[in-house]
């Protein structure tokens, strides 16, 4: 095979992670191995049951990785890591498998940012898709609004001030009891609500600035149904679920679409598990298309967290030169701006 290889690793939160691609686009092979069910009778990932499964499943993830692709490790050209932002033991496992790898083959190491990641899962499956644009990341840990105007160059526009929108879902889905992760769930549920059913607050939706806030909207869902019980009130969870999801996709497809208009661009990128959420690409669809823009979004595997979005974002740092030594450490604060990845 003639095309550059790539060797990922991720680690950054609860999956353990191992991809191989070829030239940047064509993905060989894509390993995820879930610790959902081990973290699910907690109601949210516990960072130390999290770094030791990392522990015990990152030598047989690349194992399978490298065997599903066809590929030994001498037919590589680089591998790629994850430096953050993240936990900070589950980044470290993953670093120092890459590291481990990059000391016994030589290999050049390429460090990536896991929010550049999440971008990068939609050059995987559009290949007409091309810089500047306007992503909205959204996550269990993340929620920002970013400006790319080339490869490798990013404005952080805004982002939440407190809970991430994947966390808000999980929170609201831990206090009714729907299970864990929340956001999956409330998803299904909200097929069979009306939105328009309870009128939730649209936080920091006319500010002049990019930010999110969930806290208040948690808030007053909980209020709602504490009201509700008091006064003896049948819960229509699909009506709830509905007009929650409501709630902050209002405030993000707004702020998103000024963002792209300021910025002059036509196009708007989602990336992140919470762009997995149908409610959410749909009403991003209409709205895009009332006003002629073009909206990107990755299939559902590539959502999720995954090593194929990170050997792309690492093939084009690749191409750039970028390389980190053995020296180098994780971030779990890792910022997306400004950090040239070559030390």
């Amino acid at each position: 095979m003639t095309e550059r290889l790539i060797l990922a690793i991720e680690t950054s939160c609860d999956e353990t992670a191992g991809a191989i691609i070829a030239g940047g686009k064509i993905i060989l092979s894509n390993i995820v191995s879930s610790q959902v069910d081990f973290h699910r009778k907690f109601g949210g990932v516990v960072p130390e049951i999290a770094s030791r499964k990392h522990v015990e499943l990152i030598n047989p993830v690349i194992a399978e990785a490298c065997s599903q692709a066809r590929v030994a490790l001498k037919d590589l050209t680089a591998l790629a890591v994850t430096l953050g932002p993240g936990l900070m033991g589950a980044l470290l496992v993953g670093l120092a498998a890459a590291k481990s790898l990059s000391y016994a083959t030589g290999l050049p190491l390429i460090g990536v940012n896991h929010l550049e990641g999440h971008i990068y899962a939609n050059f995987l499956e559009h290949t007409d898709l091309k810089p500047p644009f306007i992503s909205l990341v959204v996550s269990g840990g993340h929620t920002c609004l970013i400006y790319m105007e080339d490869h490798g160059k990013y404005e952080l526009l805004g982002e939440t001030l407190d809970d991430a929108a994947g966390e808000a879902f999980d929170k609201i889905a831990g206090f009714l009891k729907l299970g864990y992760p929340g956001g999956p769930i409330i998803d299904d549920l909200s097929k069979r609500g009306d939105p328009r059913a309870i009128k939730f607050p649209r936080a920091m939706l006319k500010t002049e600035d990019y930010d999110f806030s969930l806290s208040g909207l948690k808030t007053a869902v909980l209020n709602h149904v504490t009201r509700l019980k008091e006064r003896g009130e049948e819960i229509s969870l699909p009506n709830l679920c509905a007009s929650f999801q409501a709630a902050i996709i209002d405030v993000q497809i707004h702020k998103t679409l000024r963002a792209a208009k300021e910025r002059g661009v036509d196009k708007v990128v989602l990336g992140g598990g919470v762009a997995a959420n149908s409610s959410l690409r749909e009403r991003f669809r209409q709205e895009m298309e009332k006003v002629g823009m073009r909206l990107f979004y990755p299939s559902i595997p590539l959502c999720t967290d995954n090593a194929a979005m990170i050997a792309c974002a690492g093939y084009y740092r690749w191409l750039k030169g970028e390389r980190i030594s053995l020296d180098a450490n994780v971030d779990p604060n890792l910022p997306l701006c400004g950090v040239k990845m070559n030390y």
